[in-house]
């Protein structure tokens, strides 16, 4: 089978034209690099100011940080120490380190009679008359109270603060220091067969 001769020559191809980038090719993309490391400063500075708030935020969110917000500043507060006494007055400060306590009253007890038929009342007494005067206002380390609680207006306590303030408008006088000082200092809260906690040592 004879096939025509054909002569192939080679075709020649033309040199591909070079083909020039677009205008700004290079520009684009270092401005996408210059973009990317942008974006990348202010995610880190974000991640880094979120870490540094929420540290600030737990720091802040101490112990007493978060329980001071439970004081009813217009009720008095009971503030028990695990010595077993007991103050009230109003808490003023109240951190992770101390309890700063105002306008302060303790119990005492008291008892009469034979030990057979003896009988115990418990008083209310301001604190400032005692030996030592003190100033009415009382720094409590964090780590002696074992719980405080606001009291209501009706209670026993409240009602003998109420009393005792009416009764002594212009504050406690520390003048006469014999035994009736006690009696003068104090309001009666209750009277029991037996002995109550919250003694002053």
């Amino acid at each position: 089978m004879d096939f025509p001769n054909r002569s192939t020559q080679p075709q020649t191809v033309a040199p591909s034209a070079h083909v020039a980038p677009a205008s700004g090719g290079k520009k684009s993309q270092s401005d996408k690099g210059m973009w990317g490391r942008v974006l990348l400063v202010v995610g880190t500075v974000l991640v880094v100011g979120i870490l540094l708030a929420s540290l600030v935020i737990l720091a802040s969110g101490s112990k007493g940080y978060n329980e001071k917000q439970y004081v009813d500043t217009t009720k008095l507060q009971a503030v028990f120490l695990n010595t077993g006494q007991v103050y009230f007055g109003n808490i003023k400060t109240l951190n992770s380190s101390f309890f700063v306590l105002t306008n302060i009253y303790y119990l005492q007890t008291s008892s009469s009679g034979t030990s057979a038929n003896a009988s115990t009342s418990v008083s209310l007494v301001k604190l400032g008359c005692e030996l030592h005067e003190p100033y009415d206002q009382m720094v409590i380390n964090r780590t002696q109270v074992t719980f405080w609680e606001n009291l209501q207006d009706n209670g026993q306590v409240a009602k003998a603060v109420s009393t005792f303030q009416k009764d002594n408008p212009n504050g406690q006088k520390c003048t006469d220091q014999s035994a009736s000082s006690s009696t003068n200092s104090s309001s009666s809260v209750q009277n029991a067969g037996t002995s109550n906690t919250g003694t002053k040592p």
